[in-house]
């Protein structure tokens, strides 16, 4: 059965600055920054938090189904959608729009700087969530605020389990917004300051929202994450990666792992761990969107990383 994943796709522009950002930021100047940082490599990724979630499902095996749209400039994505092997059922070109575009800058201790053009994204809302696909488990990502907002209600109203994964959108949203997320999701997964963002603007703890969901899961990076399953809270040690290249997209192969979990029955804290093999492969290698791994490597690395 499909997965549908709403959310963005993105052209991204990775550039990376050998020095540390906090050595050139003055706190007590940021009232009157103005800075400029010398990148010397520049890479065009394929990117976006639905292609990119489509990647590592697909190198999993699984039959992702990605709604969203793209720019009159989005040849090259609909190619790669082909010779990935992807459906182009749900993703809608418009005319007279830019494809989304993240412009990214990563110091040496991985901190990121990003700037994003919505382009289509801005009309992602305009297709609706495919009620005849037959899809049994969805993630709303970042996308949109409509999309994020319609996709999510037309899940609930059709009673297919999805994941809120608000990302970077989650500032988009007010408290009562997030709230009624919530209520409708069946799991939330963020990271770490996500989750602060999310209780404070909800005012609910975690134990709260976990309280009111299937599962809740805190990414923390290298340090693995945390996850509540009906209400109990497990910490789950991260993978150690063969080298660590750009974090770009690792939260999103992540995701690829968790849905493939939940979509084979798992538990959600044996999802997350094949969440964290797939984050360990992403940060790696550059660009979002170049890890290989298939589905027996990487059960065998879980198997390593937590026995059974």
């Amino acid at each position: 059965m499909p997965i549908l994943i709403s959310g963005s796709l993105a052209f991204d522009t990775i550039t990376t600055f050998d020095g540390r950002f906090a050595d050139h930021i003055l706190p007590d100047k940021v009232h009157i920054l103005n800075i400029s940082f010398l990148v010397p490599t520049l890479r065009r990724e394929f990117g976006g938090c639905a292609g990119n979630i489509a990647y590592s499902l697909k190198l999993l095996g699984a039959d992702p189904l990605v709604l969203s749209t793209l720019g009159e400039d989005g040849q090259d994505y609909l190619q790669r959608f082909d010779a990935l092997g992807l459906s182009r059922r749900c993703v809608t070109v418009l005319p007279g729009s830019y494809t989304a575009q993240a412009h990214i800058i990563t110091d040496r201790d991985n901190n990121q700087i990003n700037s994003f053009h919505p382009g289509a994204m801005g009309r992602a809302h305009e297709t609706r969530v495919p009620l005849d696909a037959g899809v049994t488990l969805a993630i709303v990502a970042p996308n949109g605020r409509a999309a994020m907002l319609e996709h999510a209600a037309q899940l609930a109203e059709a009673a297919i389990p999805f994941v809120f994964d608000p990302g970077q959108g989650l500032p988009m949203f007010d408290g009562a917004e997030l709230r009624a997320f919530v209520e409708q999701a069946s799991w939330v997964a963020v990271n770490d300051y996500e989750a602060e963002l999310l209780t404070s603007r909800t005012g609910w703890s975690l134990d709260a929202i976990a309280a009111r969901v299937r599962g809740l899961v805190v990414t923390r990076g290298e340090q693995g994450c945390r996850v509540w399953d009906d209400g109990s809270a497990v910490d789950i040690p991260g993978i150690a990666a063969a080298a660590v290249c750009d974090p770009t997209g690792c939260g999103d192969a992540f995701r690829g792992g968790l849905l493939h979990g939940l979509s084979q029955g798992w538990t959600l804290a044996d999802s997350a761990r094949l969440g964290n093999v797939l984050g360990a492969e992403k940060i790696a290698v550059h660009g979002p969107q170049n890890h290989r791994i298939t589905l027996p490597v990487a059960m065998e690395r879980l198997r390593a990383a937590y026995g059974g």
